[in-house]
């Protein structure tokens, strides 16, 4: 099991959404070069909680960050923040 198999995009904080992204080392433009059909408007909007991306794309945000992060750090961001 993957470790965003364990955690729901909808459980996430607009805090935990930008925790996740620097945890993993990712800057906003990184993101926007790693995903081709998300822009640095759609993280902004996303971690700033003025806009809810779909549920593929807030999905696929996840599989890339917890690609780079151990389950306890996942784990400890998603019912922290």
């Amino acid at each position: 099991m993957t470790v965003s198999g364990s955690i729901e995009p909808t459980d996430l904080s607009p805090l935990a959404w930008r925790l996740l992204r620097v945890a993993a080392g990712y800057e906003q433009r990184a993101v926007e070069r790693e995903l081709d059909d998300i822009v640095q408007a759609h993280i902004s909007m996303l971690e700033s909680g003025s806009r809810a991306l779909s549920m593929s794309r807030r999905q696929t945000l996840l599989e890339l960050y917890t690609a780079e992060l151990s389950t306890e750090q996942v784990t400890a961001i998603a019912e922290n923040f």
